[in-house]
């Protein structure tokens, strides 16, 4: 069993150039390797039937980490090695990332699930998210698994979401599995890291046991893993997979023979209808049997007859003749059932519990769009306030992490709270390409109150990685937006320095587009939600005024090669403007209304020099992430499928004034 010898030739970070590391005896007849591709080979091929398997026979299991620390490959490698299909459907890597978005940014947004089987064991695996903003994702995971993968990068090591989720899994009591990822980097700091994680999970209060855990080396994209590095280096998956069977308890169940399960995750078909993913808590369910939907409170919502038990298996579906506690299916039948939500059998009366998801921290304003130019886009299909309104519930349904309620201060208006602007970003961005137009108003923070009535504000961890000469001017700007510096040490890379800081939820907004620019492009930013706190104080100014068009029309080269001394610009010549819309940032703190559609008065007189060619500059593009912190409490963004615009909320100036 054992995988000693088992090396590509030229690999490693000490192999010379062309040269094996292999010894004598495995280069004379490639015995080892030979053994550990046909054991790898033979432990994929055993077949495990997916409707008999026994919980003995089940592993429930989370890949939890960081942003960009390596989670959605490693699954795709897994996934390989265990002979499961991995292909999607544009020829590209990482399977898992499902969505449009999740393939454009190269970022999880959606927890999926999966399985696979190794060595006649069934292994559910559930890819989770790594940026703060769906935390949410991570969350609701948490209570249909058993155990969790937590990859930390081998040079950047345990990161602010690295905490965060680590947290989560040791509060449910969770033993982690530790993956050092990437190890094959020539950065690499393997032994600083795991002190680091040892420390960190020291620090968040974990047991004797849970400080029991096993490490795996491994480097998803080069598709290895081993329990030992450098001394022993392999070419497959087999430590991590073993090791995941080995370490990762069986499921725990409810001893009772009536089925019961609670809603993680929903998804639609055409044909099927609602499709509810889950783990049984109880008993175990077939095609046919008598079913109904319980909400929190115990309260009867529906009742049916489940059409169809499925199992996600690699990148497709397997249906099932019936499944057993602790397995990880999907079930359909019914049409009101949503996260949170149980489905059992009709004798059972009592609502399992779901997990609890900590409380947004964010709110944005959505409404119909009133400006003058509403409706002409041709993209434009869903611009009534009521389509918005399903919409946004139907969004509410699968997504823990958003919650939607009418709002107070506009009519036929929305508040949306979310966890943070890329969540929300991501929420607006699905709607237009969906074919919505619609206005949103600026992001305000949420605010608590304590016990004695005091206004309490959330506080994030940022961790800032910049090189030397950078760090000043950026301890300076999170300073100044009420951020109280924590840690400041070396990085792992030579001439940068790692910066922990605590800073106000408010206090960031805006700020990413700034750090880029005080940082040339190469500082790395990242944040996670820490806990609520007393209010900091009020934010000084932090941004200049605008420039507002005072006319309609398109805009001329003309008057915007006057108006470039006045700011930057944000729109080129010949786009359509009205009263009301924001075409640049003003030079000074104070707004200035514009005319950016004079254009030249023609005469028959010719003058020397009145014919100077006029350069503009490109104007300052604004991705819909950058545009909402962006906004002021007076303006907002008006969203359509081919264009955004950023104006003023009055658009009568003189009303506004």
């Amino acid at each position: 069993a054992s995988l000693k010898g088992n090396l590509r030739p030229g690999s490693g970070p000490s192999a010379p150039a062309g040269r094996s590391l292999l010894p004598s005896s495995a280069r004379a007849g490639r015995s080892h390797f030979g053994l550990s591709h046909l054991r790898a080979t033979a432990a994929a091929e055993v077949e495990v039937d997916y409707d008999s398997v026994e919980i003995d026979n089940v592993r429930n299991c989370a890949i939890i980490a960081h942003v960009d620390h390596g989670k959605t490959t490693l699954v795709d490698k897994m996934l390989d090695a265990c002979s499961e299909s991995s292909e999607v459907d544009d020829g590209g890597d990482r399977a898992m990332d499902s969505m449009d978005l999740e393939r454009e940014r190269g970022i999880t947004i959606m927890s999926k699930v999966t399985s696979m089987t190794w060595g006649g064991v069934k292994l559910n695996i559930v890819d989770t998210p790594g940026h703060a903003d769906f935390g949410g994702e991570v969350e609701r995971v948490m209570s249909i698994v058993d155990g969790v993968c937590l990859l930390v990068d081998a040079t950047e090591g345990p990161m602010a979401q690295t905490k965060f989720v680590l947290m989560k899994a040791l509060a449910r009591g969770i033993k982690p599995l530790v993956v050092i990822n990437k190890v094959d980097r020539d950065t690499t700091r393997v032994e600083d890291v795991e002190t680091e994680v040892f420390d960190l999970m020291v620090n968040l209060g974990a047991t004797d046991e849970q400080l029991d855990y096993s490490t795996i080396y491994a480097s998803g994209r080069n598709g290895f893993a081993t329990t030992e590095w450098p001394g022993k280096q392999t070419d497959n998956m087999n430590d991590l997979l073993d090791c995941i069977v080995d370490t990762i308890p069986k499921p725990t169940v409810l001893d009772r023979p009536e089925f019961s399960m609670v809603v993680t995750m929903i998804e639609y078909d055409s044909f099927l209808g609602r499709i509810c993913t889950g783990r049984i808590t109880s008993g175990e369910i077939k095609t046919g049997d008598a079913i109904q939907c319980l909400d929190q409170t115990s309260t009867k919502l529906e009742g049916g007859r489940c059409t169809k038990v499925m199992a996600r298996k690699g990148t497709g579906k397997v249906e099932l003749a019936n499944a057993r506690a602790g397995d990880i299916i999907q079930v359909c039948g019914l049409a009101k059932a949503t996260v949170g939500h149980t489905i059992c059998s009709p004798d059972v009366s009592d609502a399992l519990d779901a997990p609890a998801i900590d409380p947004p921290t964010l709110c944005m304003t959505f409404c119909p769009n009133d400006s003058p130019l509403a409706g002409k886009d041709k993209k434009s299909t869903k611009l009534t306030s009521q389509m918005i309104k399903e919409r946004l519930l139907n969004e509410c349904e699968n997504n823990i992490g958003i919650t939607v309620s009418p709002s107070e201060d506009r009519s036929e208006a929305f508040d949306v709270m979310g966890r943070g602007e890329l969540q929300l970003g991501i929420l607006l961005e699905n709607m237009r390409r969906e074919g919505f137009e619609m206005g949103v108003c600026p992001p305000r923070v949420l605010y608590q109150k304590d016990d004695g009535g005091a206004r309490l504000e959330p506080i994030e961890e940022v961790v800032v990685e910049c090189d030397d000469e950078f760090s000043g001017a950026v301890i300076s700007k999170l300073s100044d937006r009420k951020g109280v510096m924590m840690d400041m040490r070396p990085s792992a890379e030579n001439g940068r320095t790692r910066i922990t800081l605590e800073v106000p939820t408010r206090g960031l907004l805006g700020y990413r587009t700034i750090f880029f620019t005080d940082t040339r492009g190469s500082g790395i930013l990242t944040r996670a939600f820490k806990s609520f706190e007393p209010y900091k104080g009020d934010l000084a100014n932090i941004r200049k005024g605008v420039l507002v068009s005072m006319r309609s029309g398109d805009t001329s080269l003309y008057s915007l090669g006057k108006l470039q001394a006045r700011g930057e610009l944000f729109v080129d010549p010949g786009v359509e403007v009205y009263p009301g819309m924001i075409i640049g940032e003003h030079s000074r703190d104070n707004d200035l209304e514009v005319n950016p559609v004079e254009a030249k008065q023609l005469t028959n007189m010719r003058a020397a020099g009145s014919d100077d060619k006029v350069n503009l500059p490109p104007p300052r593009a604004f991705s819909l992430e950058e545009m909402i912190p962006y906004m002021q409490p007076d303006e907002m963004v008006e969203v359509t499928p081919s264009t955004m615009r950023l104006r003023k909320a009055n658009l009568d100036g003189k009303k506004k004034k």
